[in-house]
């Protein structure tokens, strides 16, 4: 109730960005906030946060020190492998079961992998988020935000280009960082498989999204994926016409959810 109430009485125009799990406004009287997100892909945001909290990035050597102080030696330096392998806690379930909370929301069970969670995520997704991007594709979400929301994000684009603000992303580059061995990786999917279809499922939406404003995909070629997921939905290539509905009218029905 705090937050609701923090942001819904800001003074507007008001970006909040944090870690917070979904929270439905008006189940608590408040008006829902216009709710966008930025994911990665699994995997690669474990990897990210392990060696992150280990090693931190190139804004300064003791980063790392700062955020995790408490971690013992042989922990900071214990080999990706061997966690995944020998099924240390960092590297196995519930810790690797991230994005998906998120998403659900506040109900205990979104805390438990499973299908129920992983459902309740899909459907927040469609009712509750104007955007989902994707970050291996983060021009064109940015592309997607100055479109929807240009009071915020006028000349996003040409802003993420600029060479300053490159040099200082650079900055953020996690050091360190190995790949584990495809042993690992396998393992690492198995136990990510609700995180995976969660992506995936993200991943179809955003690129149906992104054709329905005629913007062509560029994407890199992906792993091979487990043969437990559900099959890829198409690449988008080209953009397609779509001259039933209009573009503006289906972006104002998004704001009146």
């Amino acid at each position: 109730m705090e937050l609701i109430k923090n942001i819904s009485t800001a003074e507007q125009p008001y970006l909040f960005t944090r870690h917070v799990h979904f929270l439905n406004f008006s189940r608590f009287g408040g008006d829902q906030p216009v709710y966008i997100n930025i994911i990665r892909d699994p995997v690669n945001r474990f990897l990210s946060n392990y060696f992150f909290r280990r090693f931190g990035d190139w804004r300064g050597e003791q980063n790392h020190m700062i955020r995790t102080p408490s971690m013992r030696q042989e922990e900071r330096y214990l080999d990706i492998n061997v966690c995944i392998l020998e099924n240390y806690p960092e590297c196995s379930n519930p810790r690797l079961f991230y994005i998906i909370p998120y998403f659900c929301g506040q109900h205990p069970r979104c805390r438990e992998p499973g299908e129920w969670a992983l459902e309740r995520a899909k459907l927040n997704v469609n009712e509750n988020f104007l955007l989902v991007g994707i970050l291996e594709e983060l021009e064109d979400v940015l592309l997607l935000l100055e479109r929807f929301l240009p009071h915020y994000f006028k000349d996003v684009l040409s802003i993420y280009k600029n060479p300053e603000h490159r040099k200082l992303g650079n900055l953020t580059v996690t050091v360190k960082k190995t790949i584990p061995s495809p042993e690992a990786i396998q393992i690492l999917y198995q136990r990510m498989r609700y995180e995976y279809e969660f992506y995936y499922y993200v991943k179809e939406q955003f690129h149906l999204l992104k054709r329905k404003f005629g913007l062509k995909s560029h994407i890199r070629k992906p792993r091979p994926r487990p043969e437990f997921f559900i099959p890829s939905p198409l690449e988008t290539e080209e953009p397609i016409d779509d001259e039933e509905e209009d573009d503006d009218k289906w972006l104002e029905d998004i704001y009146k959810r």
